[in-house]
């Protein structure tokens, strides 16, 4: 593997191919011609993405000394499987239309459904094919974990970080139904969830099992660069998709423009407005947030009250002090100067602005 490129770009192929291989191995065990549209679904939602978390991991695992062996990327590249199981869930639970462009896989299925004129409601029907298929992304995950080809003692080191880091996705999600059902929230209760739902799991937890999987074990120097780093980035990838929820060019996220504030996504950004509006901002926000049918002018006059109140800036100011903070962690930290390059470099990438 050559490092000339970015680190994600030089990973990403190896990546792609280790997830190509995996579903080519799975696709005897879907060999009936009913079960063809969910391994079509699977192939396709696996298709894009910025492979940020095996990145993290990757870059983990060469930080402690670890050499580009073919299964680390396998390793690496099951948390893309573990990546696409939550936003399958993660769609039906906040009702998405799209998904990096394409349809939603709960809409998949319901046109599926549609097209082929079967009996029955076609939402029922597209929904609970997606929590299938988000299940069988999950399960798929785990099997591509322990599959990997790596040492049995670096696996069975690593297994409790995993489990930890699958756990706190799920409660990720619930405590982000509970805010969005609780209506008010604050900075600190919206960045709780941040860092359970994503933080955690896109940065701070794949770069752990690549240091463990490497060293064997927990060290507190490794728990010191996971938090240093790790959080840090975490927290500021998540104010960056905060912010691309709201302003972000729909051919950059693959969502339509202004998606997050019909959902009603209770965010940082969204907490942070609220702290500083006026009343009859305050009022605005909260009579237009979350409305399904929120048109064009309701979404450029939310985009107007959160640049007004100065959230957008507070956040922006934000993610480039966090991301400053974790570039500091990884000078002081004992890993490899590759690897510092890199993670530094995944720093910048992970916040950077897409708007």
């Amino acid at each position: 593997m050559t490092t000339s490129a970015t680190p994600l770009d030089a990973l990403r192929v190896e990546v792609d191919t280790a997830l190509r291989k995996f579903l080519d191995g799975r696709a005897h065990l879907l060999g009936e011609p009913d079960l063809a549209p969910l391994l079509r679904a699977a192939e396709d939602f696996l298709a894009g993405g910025k492979r940020l978390r095996p990145a993290f991991c990757y870059w983990g695992w060469r930080a402690a000394g670890g050499s580009p062996e073919p299964a680390i990327f396998t390793a690496a590249a099951s948390l893309e499987l573990l990546q696409a199981s939550a936003l399958v869930h993660d769609d039906v639970m906040d009702e998405s239309d799209l998904r990096r462009g394409m349809p939603a896989a709960h809409r998949r299925f319901r046109m599926l459904h549609e097209e082929s004129g079967w009996h029955g409601s076609a939402a029922r029907f597209g929904e609970g094919a997606a929590i299938l298929l988000g299940n069988l992304l999950l399960l798929w995950a785990g099997q591509m974990w322990r599959g990997s080809g790596l040492p049995a003692d670096a696996l069975a080191a690593a297994q409790p970080v995993h489990d930890h880091m699958c756990a706190e996705l799920m409660c990720g999600q619930y405590l982000d139904l509970l805010e969005q059902a609780n209506g008010e929230n604050t900075f600190d209760s919206a960045l709780r969830v941040a860092l359970y739902k994503s933080g955690k799991y896109s940065v701070e937890q794949p770069l752990r099992l690549g240091l463990v999987l490497a060293t064997r074990g927990e060290q507190p120097w490794i728990e010191r660069l996971c938090v240093d780093y790790g959080q840090a980035v975490g927290i500021a990838f998540q104010l960056r998709d905060d912010v691309l929820g709201v302003f972000g060019d729909p051919a950059e996220t693959g969502k339509p423009a202004g998606d997050d504030l019909r959902e009603g996504k209770r965010t940082m950004l969204i907490a942070r407005a609220l702290a500083n509006a006026t009343a009859r901002q305050a009022a605005e926000v909260r009579a237009l947030l979350g409305n399904p049918e929120l048109d064009a002018a309701g979404v450029d006059r939310l985009r107007a009250v959160i640049e007004d109140t100065g959230a957008l800036l507070a956040c922006e100011d934000m993610i480039k002090r966090y991301v400053e903070n974790a570039l500091s962690a990884l000078d002081t930290a004992p890993i490899t100067e590759d690897a510092r390059e890199a993670l530094a470099s995944l720093a910048v990438v992970a916040t950077a602005r897409r708007t």
